[in-house]
């Protein structure tokens, strides 16, 4: 019985965390981590590592299919990971020093505005006009995003792939499956830092969970990512809004009965 409810809970958790991550560059952390600790009493502190390293292999193989059909820039998404990165750090150090009140709910309402946003308002632009936008410009707009993204993420500890999918679409004009692209590639070492961190600081994780939350998110985001690069630009806006609106209203319900 304990197989079939962990095979139950790991399968539904991946494919929830893999379609976000394939169709929008959603954190995996964000389905997977409210699953395991309301269905199988798992330690949060864990269930975040399980996520985050679920997370790695999924955000690898998107942003390899997106890299794949020349919707991925890599250029300035190492410029904004590397910022991101740095500013989390700062974010963390700033939140332990004001203590902040707890706003774990922020990534979860963000999904679900974000989701309405693409079914309401779709992201249209082409390539053609994000080539419109000069190399320098590009690059000072992927720094000062990537600072500002970093110590909110920091300072509040949710929010990561969402604010930069919100961020790359809105602020920087890329067109939806750059942005998508581009998010997963950052998110790919984002995860992996948070991964060892987790379990270096922490113990080893359950090898049945761990193994199949990393397996189902894998595959669930392979689909995803190949059905989004085939996609035409308006299909896509609306499975993502669906996939975000839905997987925010199931979030909330799990962080309800927690």
């Amino acid at each position: 019985m304990e197989w079939v409810l962990i095979l139950a809970v790991t399968f539904f958790a991946g494919m929830g965390a893999g379609l976000g991550t394939g169709f929008a560059g959603m954190s995996a952390a964000a389905v997977i981590s409210p699953m395991l600790i309301t269905f199988l009493d798992m330690d949060p502190y864990m269930a975040v590592g399980i996520a985050l390293s679920s997370d790695v292999l999924a955000s690898a193989v998107s942003a390899y299919t997106y890299g794949k059909n020349k919707n991925l820039d890599i250029k300035n998404g190492l410029i904004m990971m590397a910022s991101v990165l740095a500013f989390t750090v700062v974010g963390s150090y700033v939140a332990s020093l004001v203590k902040p009140a707890t706003m774990g709910t922020f990534s979860v309402f963000m999904t679900f505005l974000l989701g309405i946003k693409f079914i309401v308002k779709p992201v249209m632009t082409t390539k053609e006009s994000m080539g419109g936008v000069s190399a320098k410009k590009r690059t000072v707009q992927s720094l000062v995003c990537g600072v500002v993204i970093g110590f909110i993420c920091g300072f509040i500890g949710a929010g990561g792939g969402m604010m930069m999918l919100l961020i790359l679409t809105s602020v920087l004009g890329y067109e939806l499956k750059t942005a998508v692209g581009t998010s997963v590639f950052i998110m790919t070492f984002t995860a992996l830092t948070g991964a060892v961190s987790h379990f270096a600081i922490g113990s080893l994780p359950d090898w049945r969970i761990w193994g199949l939350c990393v397996l189902f998110t894998f595959l669930w985001a392979r689909i995803a990512a190949v059905f989004a690069n085939k996609a035409a630009p308006k299909t896509l806006n609306r499975a993502t809004g669906i996939i975000l609106v839905v997987l925010g209203i199931v979030i909330m319900l799990f962080t309800f009965l927690k």
